[in-house]
């Protein structure tokens, strides 16, 4: 399928202004679609925004996301946790571009607690503590994405190269205990308490966050060291697994290697972004463009005419067997939102103006 410009610039604007519509108190009780907390959801939609905003200059954009900053820094500050980190990569982005003072505070105080005060499991990993659960010596795939980045982003803006090696660590332990050596697939988690993999589950959305992470963070880094070449080459073991196993309509089932589980979008929009931008700059081989390509194309088809992506599964916490990732209820969400940001903003890298 050939993409045109103002096609895709529709399909993002429609996506978009579904989000915004629906950030009032009037959505407060509508789970992972409000943004109208703190929380994860709303941080992965705001980096796609900020992405969105980077590539179009859309002065609208940037207006929703300095109200929405301004509404919530100006509440008590959230539990501090690997998801509500989330949103402060998008305003370290904005704050790269723009150095606010009033956005300096809590972008140091965040990293900092990151860095000094985050539990840790064996070997220094962040462990994934959430709001409900310290998930006491585990590794979860989602705090690539959710903290590491921001880490990266915040050492980078505030000139603080220890921040950004420990988020290059990060990247590096992850891969050390998630990503299974014979299929290049991630599993969902590690515990370093019994020292196993919970499910051993391929779930899409956690193998999605590392590609969709690992991309960034190979653009983020000026030099190609070790660290970034063990990164990268995780990346092209990956996609290689992925690629075995994407379906005939281009989506990714939600277990990936479970093909009669139901195909989900927000893992096919992190996926189709990841080996896009891989492709597109040099990360990957130029033999997956076609993967990505029908990957995006299946979730744009996911798009309703009011610009919500449907298919989306819902916030999934860590699985003892197979049966918890096939019963997640879908629904839209604003990361499936934000997700699908991402994506779009990548597609448009890829056309020339009508």
């Amino acid at each position: 399928m050939t993409w045109k410009r103002s096609g895709l610039d529709a399909k993002a604007a429609a996506v978009l202004g579904m989000l915004q519509r629906g950030d009032a108190e009037s959505r407060a009780n509508a789970g992972h679609l409000t943004m109208d907390n703190w929380e994860w959801p709303t941080g992965v939609a705001l980096y796609g925004m900020w992405k969105t905003y980077a590539r179009t200059g859309d002065p609208a954009i940037l207006e929703y996301m300095e109200r929405w900053y301004s509404r919530m820094l100006a509440r008590p500050t959230p539990h501090r946790n690997v998801n509500s980190v989330a949103p402060m990569l998008a305003l370290t982005c904005m704050y790269s571009r723009e150095s606010r003072p009033e956005w300096l505070g809590h972008i140091e105080s965040w990293a900092r607690w990151v860095h000094t005060a985050m539990p840790r499991v064996e070997f220094g990993g962040l462990q994934h503590i959430t709001v409900w659960n310290k998930h006491y010596q585990q590794l979860w795939a989602d705090t690539l994405f959710m903290t590491a980045l921001f880490l990266l982003k915040a050492g980078q803006a505030l000139g603080r190269p220890e921040w950004v090696e420990d988020a290059k660590y990060q990247f590096l332990i992850h891969i050390k205990y998630l990503q299974d050596r014979k299929s290049g697939l991630w599993t969902h988690g590690w515990t370093f308490d019994t020292r196993h993999a919970f499910a051993g589950a391929y779930w899409a959305r956690g193998n999605a966050w590392f590609t969709a992470a690992s991309v960034e963070i190979l653009d983020a880094l000026d030099g190609h060291d070790a660290s970034w070449r063990y990164i990268n080459e995780a990346l092209r073991d990956q996609v290689f697994g992925l690629w075995k196993l994407q379906r005939e309509t281009g989506l990714f089932t939600t277990l990936l290697d479970v093909e009669e589980t139901y195909e989900e979008t927000s893992a096919t929009a992190a996926i189709a972004f990841g080996v896009m931008k891989g492709v597109r700059l040099g990360y990957i081989g130029e033999t997956f463009e076609e993967m990505g390509r029908k990957a995006a194309d299946a979730v744009v088809a996911r798009i309703a005419p009011d610009g919500t992506v449907m298919g989306v599964s819902g916030g999934t916490g860590m699985g003892h067997d197979l049966d918890h990732y096939k019963r997640i209820q879908q629904g839209p969400t604003a990361y499936g939102q934000g997700l699908t940001f991402l994506m779009l903003t990548e597609m448009l890298e890829w056309v020339a103006p009508d």
